[in-house]
């Protein structure tokens, strides 16, 4: 049989090392795609951004705490509270404090007419040194007069005598009201009746126990909201016992903890985006770098590490970084203090500095934080005590 047969080599290529052959070449093709995609976004994007998912809200934690002892009589905030800076959170009881206030003004009054009385005798015994000084006159010339006359006869030494012994009198007399007045004028000298060191000794214990009194009152040295009450009516506390805090939510920044291979171009300076957990992709804060820690967690823990023993691991540290927001967006969505954060910090100027330049020193130098919640208690004591000193003056001295 002349049948020819058609064998496998002459059909060509099998169906399977070509499928192989088509699968290699996508794969290829996808790898350089994405070799490319990767080598992009690295270029364009990845190099100029780092970010984290280890970052918190934090913020001032302000306690509210006693200047004195007492007993709470009255609470006038609880958590969530929106209070004002100057308001009244809690109050001690007054009555002690209220004693030693009123002994305090009667003191000063009574210190005041005193020193008037100190400036009477100033002018009692300028009167009395001028009527010893007419006396000592007086018999001065009497004894020159009697020592004319002796020579003739018609005085005589007994007499002459005795108008001397009359003008050594006048003028001891002289001399010990000289000195009075000289010991009177030191208490009063180069003063007036407000200024004396008595009367402001006394204004300075009337101070003290306005202060006192006003201190019963505790109030909020910032706005913000009232958290962690602790207080109890009828409660006996101590000056710094913590009653409560309050947390000024429009002031919070948030803690990111970047490791420390992404620090190397880090700066301050540069913008952040923020997202909350709270909100998710919804909310979008825009922040910037506040300023870049000095030392890992670990370094500034109670216990740090110790690699003494020659056992070690190399674990990458982390370190804080403090991101401020815009205080816009903080009031339209605010944050509270721990909530998780997503940072992304972008690293395109490279202009700011790695550490925060010195603060200016001296007399213009701002405080970077301040209260003025206690400054009316001061003007307000000052205010009463000018008022008691006027109303324990003479009318004439009240007039000029």
């Amino acid at each position: 049989m002349n049948t020819q047969t058609q064998t496998p080599a002459a059909a060509g290529t099998p169906p399977q090392k070509n499928n192989r052959k088509r699968a290699l070449l996508i794969l290829l093709l996808v790898v350089i795609v994405a070799g490319a995609a990767w080598l992009a976004y690295e270029l364009l994007y990845g190099r100029w951004h780092q970010s984290t998912d280890d970052a918190y809200v934090d913020g001032n934690i302000v306690s509210i705490v006693p200047q004195t002892m007492g007993t709470v009589v009255s609470i006038d905030a609880d958590d969530g509270m929106r209070v004002e800076a100057g308001q009244a959170l809690v109050h001690l009881d007054p009555n002690d404090a209220q004693v030693s206030y009123d002994q305090a003004v009667a003191n000063l009054a009574g210190t005041v007419r005193q020193v008037r009385g100190l400036f009477s005798n100033v002018e009692s015994g300028e009167s009395d040194l001028r009527a010893r000084q007419v006396a000592v006159d007086q018999a001065r010339a009497d004894v020159k007069r009697r020592e004319g006359l002796v020579a003739t006869g018609a005085v005589s030494r007994e007499e002459l005598a005795h108008a001397r012994d009359i003008l050594t009198s006048a003028e001891a007399a002289l001399g010990g009201s000289r000195g009075n007045l000289q010991r009177t004028r030191a208490l009063v000298d180069a003063t007036t009746v407000g200024k004396a060191p008595q009367v402001e000794a006394a204004a300075s214990q009337l101070r003290q126990a306005y202060l006192n009194l006003q201190r019963t009152a505790i109030v909020a040295p910032v706005s913000g909201y009232v958290a962690q009450r602790r207080v109890q009516l009828g409660q006996q506390v101590q000056p710094g016992t913590t009653l409560m805090t309050i947390v000024p939510i429009d002031q919070v920044w948030v803690e990111a903890n970047f490791k420390e291979t992404q620090l190397g171009k880090m700066r301050i300076g540069q913008p952040v985006e923020v997202h909350a957990d709270l909100y998710g992709s919804d909310v979008t804060y825009e922040g910037k770098v506040d300023s870049l820690g000095l030392g890992t967690g670990s370094a500034f823990s109670l216990l740090p590490a110790q690699n003494a023993s020659g056992n070690w691991i190399k674990i990458v540290q982390r370190l804080p970084v403090k991101i401020t927001l815009d205080p816009k967006q903080l009031q339209e969505h605010p944050l509270r203090i721990g909530l998780s954060m997503d940072v992304d910090v972008v690293l395109k100027d490279q202009n700011g500095p790695v550490l925060a330049p010195a603060r200016q020193a001296g007399a213009d130098a701002k405080p970077l934080m301040t209260t003025t919640a206690y400054e009316k208690q001061l003007a307000d004591a000052n205010q009463l005590i000018t008022s008691i000193i006027e109303q324990n003056l003479p009318e004439s001295a009240k007039k000029n």
